[in-house]
Formats: C-alpha cells, structure tokens, sequence
C-alpha cells in the first residue's frame, strides 16, 4: 500500500469533504498533500501537480511563500490571538489602515470576521440594520442577480441564485428578489459586451423603481461570477448600478471575495467601473491563501448610523470568536506587501496576455462555445455542439472527465460543471501557463470521446 493510499484510508473513515459527493471517492480516492512549494503541489508517492486554480481561488503568491512564511514566524512569536471586543493589536490596526487606503475611496471603516460567507452575512445584516437605525423599518429586502453566488450560509446562500446549491434549502431562506443579469454569454451575435451589459440592466433599473422603497441593498460580484460558471459582464453595468442605487436610496455590496486582489487586471474589480460600493466584501486572497479572514469595508455613514449611547440599542452586535485574529491579519499584511514591492498588477497584466494566447487554439475546438476571460480569470465553455451551444446532459460529468486526466498529468484543475478555468497563483511562468493549456486541451478532447 502506498503512502497515498494509506492516508486516503484513514482520511475517507473519519472526514466529511466540502462540495463532494463521497460515494465518488469509492473509485476516485483523495489525494493527499505531503507539501506545497511554489506553484505546485507534492503528494506522499512523489506525484507532482501544478495548482491551475489556486486551491479555490485563495493562494496568490504560491505555496510555503517565504516572505508571508517570515511574518507568521514573527507573529506567532508575539501573539496568535486576543479577544477583539474591548481589545485591539497591531496587526488588525496596520491591516485595516492599508484596506481603508486601498480600496475605493469612502470605504473608511473595516470589520472583520472569519471566512468570505461570513462577510457578505455581515454586509446583508449590516445594510439592514443601518436602515431600521434611521426609522426605515420597511426596507427588509435585498436585490441579487440570477446566477450569483455569495456563500453558503444561510443568508449568504439566500441571495445566491445557482440551484445547485440553493434550491435543497429554500424552506431554510429568506426571500429575495432576483433580476435577470449582465452575463455576456447571451448576447447577441456581435453584440459587445459593453451593449449587452448596458442593455440588460434596465432590467434592474426597473426593478429599483418599483421596490426601492422595501429594499436594503443590491448584492452584485463585480464583473466575474465565478462560482456561476465563470461567467462575465462589462464595467458599464457597475456604473449605471451605482448611479440607480444612489438615486433610488439603495446600498449597493460589492461581493469582491473571489475577484478582490488582482484577480480581474485591478487590485478591485470596482476600479474598472470608477466606483466605490457602500459595502465590499473582502476574503480569499486577503491572506495569500494562509488563513481565514474575511472583512468588510464600509462608509462613515453607515458606521455613523450605528454610533450612540448604549440606552439607544443600536449598536451592531455581531461577533466571532476569532474576529481580526493576529496570525491572518499578519498573513494579510505580508501580502499587501507583496503587491507593493513587486508591481504585480502590472506583472499580471503580462501573465493574462500570456493566459489568452496559451487560450487562442480553444476558440475553434468544435465542442468549445466561448473562451472568455477577466484578467487573470480564463474560462472554456464545453459543450455538445459549438453553433447552438447546446450543453451537454449534466449527468454526463464531461468536466469531472477533464478533472480526472488533468490530474494524471500533473495538473490540478476543478472544473465548474463543464466549464474548465484558469485562475492560477500570479508567480506562474509563461512555460506553467503553457502546460496548463495543453493538458487542458488534451483533458477536452478526451471528455468530448463518446
């Protein structure tokens, strides 16, 4: 018995895994990790395997990072963590400092919590409370966009609209209202995406008009949903959506969770819109794929709306125990560095040109409906036939077939459905991105074999 397959055993008698179908690891064991160095991965047999998608979109500057590595040291030599109601410490200051002046302008407050899901829980609570704060008691609603994904919590799942994962718990959620969105995937031949994204929003235009006066918030992932299938939309939309949420008296959340730190070719996503959203949800890469920790970013109005006497009752009372913990705040800090000693954005905008022409070849696969791409984010739509763009049977699991070759070829990529994506750490080389796309290649063209 390999060493693989012995801590596989032990692993599959004792754990539960996250998104998973267990029973699939019968036939298709667990692999375990012995270290990460880099870019990629190392097994207990000695396979290698290069992290194509950043061990969910979290690890930015490799594993096992020796500047991050340093700080942790340093930290944990000082303080792991302190309780943060009455208390506070030089890390989660510093790193609040540096998110108040990075992010877009306004966002003058930070408060911190655990984990992506748990910051958007905090954005909808947040949001909701400001207003009955301001006697505004019928503003209970909130306004997502169909095939968005925020997390799995429940009220982060609520305002989520990808079935998979919703519709099991709808007896669980609070009711939202959904708007058509700007996923460009549907436009019209030709049509650019800037048209398309601008046209579709008068959709949520309308729907402003009609339920501003019960609505909190609108919740949007600026220009990638990603848990929904990669899919992508044109700045002009965020534009015309903050202009509508100030004149409707509405907040508007940015969930930049997943496309936060450089993901889409600026530190924000926001940016490439010239906006600042009343809320921004920030987690994932905040840590350089280290630790968990998530913040919310937020204006001095609505911090203002909760400052009173104690009699007032109308303080925000949300909490967790490991609230601004001093090993991730650290984690974050080391990262922020990095960004500002090695000019990644403009790095990665390099690496992305490197992305699309490792990408050309995909656009005349015959089973290829849109190569697409924000950034450092490239995905391939698979599907049954290129001119309808008619999908394949979903239980047909063609992607868990490019998951499984790709990984015999030292590959790690995890398809969404059948949309394979690049979404690789920004110290990948030319030669990296390269192997990525050719055993992704190689990967389809054995899914689409009858």
């Amino acid at each position: 018995m390999s060493s693989n397959q012995s801590l596989s055993n032990r692993d599959l008698s004792v754990l539960w895994h996250p998104c998973t179908q267990m029973k699939d690891h019968e036939t298709f064991p667990v692999i375990p990790i012995k270290k990460g160095q880099g870019i990629w991965l190392e097994d207990f047999d000695g396979n290698r395997y290069l992290d194509a998608i950043s061990s969910w979109w979290v690890n930015l500057f490799g594993h096992a990072n020796p500047a991050i590595n340093a700080a942790l040291k340093d930290q944990l030599d000082t303080l792991e963590h302190v309780i943060f109601a009455g208390f506070t410490h030089e890390s989660a200051v510093k790193l609040a400092e540096q998110l108040v002046e990075i992010t877009p302008q306004g966002l003058n407050r930070c408060f911190y919590a655990d984990n992506g899901s748990s910051a958007v829980e905090v954005a909808l609570k947040m949001s909701f409370h400001y207003w009955r704060n301001l006697g505004q008691t019928q503003k209970t609603k909130f306004i997502t966009l169909e095939n968005s994904y925020h997390g799995e919590t429940l009220g982060a799942l609520a305002v989520g609209n990808v079935p998979l994962y919703k519709e099991t718990y709808a007896p669980l959620l609070m009711d939202v209202i959904t708007v058509p969105g700007p996923d460009c995937y549907h436009r019209e031949p030709g049509e650019s995406w800037a048209n398309y994204s601008s046209r579709r929003f008068t959709l949520m235009e309308q729907t402003l008009q009609q339920h501003s006066d019960t609505v909190c918030a609108v919740i949007i992932e600026p220009l990638v949903q990603c848990a929904g299938n990669m899919r992508m939309y044109d700045p002009i939309y965020l534009k015309l959506l903050r202009a509508a949420c100030d004149k409707y008296h509405v907040h508007l959340i940015a969930d930049e969770i997943a496309v936060g730190f450089g993901r889409t070719g600026t530190l924000f996503a926001c940016e490439q819109a010239t906006i600042s959203p009343d809320f921004m949800c920030l987690s994932k890469g905040l840590t350089g794929g280290y630790l968990p920790l998530s913040a919310v970013l937020t204006t001095d109005q609505v911090y203002q709306a909760f400052y009173a006497d104690y009699q007032s009752l109308n303080a925000f009372l949300h909490s967790h125990s490991y609230t601004g913990n001093a090993l991730a705040c650290r984690a974050a800090l080391a990262t922020i560095d990095i960004f500002r000693q090695h000019n990644i954005i403009e790095k990665n905008r390099s690496l992305a040109a490197m992305m699309a022409k490792a990408a050309l070849r995909f656009h005349d696969h015959p089973n290829v409906a849109e190569v697409r791409q924000t950034g450092m984010i490239l995905a391939i739509e698979m599907v049954k036939n290129k001119h309808t763009r008619e999908p394949y049977p979903w239980q047909e699991r063609r992607g868990l077939r490019v998951y499984q070759y790709a990984l015999s070829k030292g590959v790690l990529l995890r398809p969404l459905g059948n949309v394979i994506y690049f979404m690789p750490p920004y110290i990948a080389t030319e030669d990296e991105l390269l192997l990525i796309a050719e055993v992704a290649w190689q990967g389809i063209q054995q899914a689409v074999k009858d």
